[in-house]
């Protein structure tokens, strides 16, 4: 046995995340809700921005519809379409880095795993970047930095307001430095946006994990989250291991980090677009014409 087969074999099983994941729906009428197990015609989940109407659970929704609840219609400009990841390191575990790019490119229909760009919401403009937890767990690569970094410049350059939309599993290990440092490119680079005194708010979906969190999804100006959003960096296991105590059951969720002053406002689906809009009228942005990119 080699020694990476050894080290493979002690890590197995140990340190699986307690994402609860969603069911499939299949090309069926009907959802189950995995929170309170109703029956959900998807039409109607569909309309109330799924968002179950029995309890409330928010269902896991891909970065278009992220967008869609949040962008005017028709107002959403994308940047940097055309950034897609490369495989530095030649990486490979149990399968090669690049046939796990395929694979989500082609389930997801995109080439990495955050959409970014300028749109208005109710007229005022703003920069948007939605990450999608289809692609790869939501894991932030070079290519996510890099997007993502790009639009807090051109925002910054705009004057533009910025919503960042975190749901990620955190850095993507399978490009090894390259993806921690993005951790600080777009610190650097929201800190150039904080000094031009425009607003920032990230708002954190259910997961919110590892280095996202512990980067740009904590350095909001007003730091948002959905209910019941799962937001740490490390795992609740590790943690309980590590401290040798029983940890709170609704430690790491929206609600907890508010309670202890991590999280501003909890803000249901629902809501969002008119929350999001009060918000930016209360910090002096006001509706205009957003040039092309």
């Amino acid at each position: 046995m080699s020694l990476f087969d050894w080290f493979a074999d002690r890590r197995k099983g140990q340190y699986v995340a307690n994402v609860k994941q969603e069911p499939d729906e299949g090309d069926g009428l009907w959802s189950k809700c995995p929170e309170c197990g109703q029956v959900v015609y998807l039409k109607d989940l569909k309309l109330n921005a799924s968002v179950c109407a029995n309890c409330g659970h928010h269902h896991r929704i891909d970065s278009a519809e992220r967008i869609a609840l949040i962008a005017d219609p028709d107002s959403f400009q994308v940047l940097n379409a055309d950034l897609a990841p490369v495989d530095p390191l030649g990486f490979k575990d149990r399968r090669a880095y690049a046939d796990r790019l395929r694979e989500s490119q082609a389930s997801t229909g995109l080439r990495d795993g955050v959409v970014t760009g300028l749109c208005r919401v109710e007229g005022i403009p703003m920069g948007l970047a939605a990450m999608d937890f289809r692609f790869m767990g939501g894991s932030m690569g070079s290519v996510v930095g890099e997007k993502i970094t790009r639009l807090i410049e051109e925002s910054t350059a705009r004057k533009l307001p910025l919503l960042i939309v975190c749901a990620s599993g955190g850095a993507r290990m399978q490009e090894g430095m390259l993806s921690l440092m993005q951790m600080a490119k777009i610190s650097g680079a929201l800190e150039r946006h904080r000094e031009a005194e425009l607003l920032y708010m990230p708002l954190l979906t259910h997961p919110t994990t590892g280095g996202v969190t512990a980067s740009f999804a904590m350095l909001g100006d007003l730091i948002l989250a959905e209910p019941k959003a799962l937001i740490g960096f490390a795992g609740r296991r590790v943690i309980e291991q590590t401290l040798r105590e029983k940890l709170p059951d609704n430690f790491q969720t929206a609600e907890y980090l508010q309670e202890h002053g991590f999280v501003d406002t909890i803000v249901p689906r629902t809501q969002l677009r008119s929350t999001l809009a009060n918000l930016l009228r209360l910090h002096g942005c006001k509706p205009m014409e957003l040039t092309s990119a």
